[in-house]
């Protein structure tokens, strides 16, 4: 099997999506984690870019990125916390973290390895997105208004309790 620049591409975004995601857990500064998480959600994108997902790498972007990521944001300036100063945080599992990642990585392995992982060609049946479309418009519409509305009335009451009186 050749490589292509599409493989090329997938292991460049899959190491900046990993990178990034070690850079939310591995930070020492929250702010800092939110912009490394800001990052991992631009690598999911981006592979489902690759994956030719073009609805989903928008929603992606759009909620994760756009809404989510922006709102941690907002709620880590607004919070007193990053006002004090270098406050030393100390994490007495984390060797315990590192051998059940390190177990669970191995176990993940082996069923990667154990698995035959047929390859077939399908064709789409038929185009998702025109579905998705409609079941927004009809069905979810309500849970959608309601979660805008909740995160407003989050937002809002973050930027209340952290001004100044």
């Amino acid at each position: 099997m050749a490589i292509t620049y599409l493989h090329l591409i997938f292991l460049a975004l899959a190491g900046f999506t990993l990178l990034c995601a070690l850079g939310v857990v591995a930070s020492r500064n929250l702010f800092h984690s939110a912009i490394w998480l800001i990052g991992a959600f631009a690598g999911v994108a981006g592979l489902y870019w690759l994956l030719e997902a073009e609805y989903l790498a928008i929603a992606q972007i759009m909620i994760y990125i756009g809404a989510i990521a922006t709102l941690i944001v907002f709620a880590i300036m607004l919070s007193r916390g990053m006002m004090i100063g270098r406050v030393k945080m100390n994490n007495f599992q984390a060797g315990i973290s590192a051998v059940v990642a390190a177990l669970l990585f191995l176990m993940l392995s082996f069923v990667l390895l154990q698995v035959n992982w047929p390859v077939v060609e399908q064709a789409v049946s038929v185009d998702p997105i025109p579905m998705i479309g409609e079941a927004f418009v009809t069905t979810y519409v309500i849970p959608f208004q309601v979660i805008a509305v909740l995160l407003s009335v989050a937002l809002v009451g973050a930027i209340m309790i952290a001004r100044e009186r």
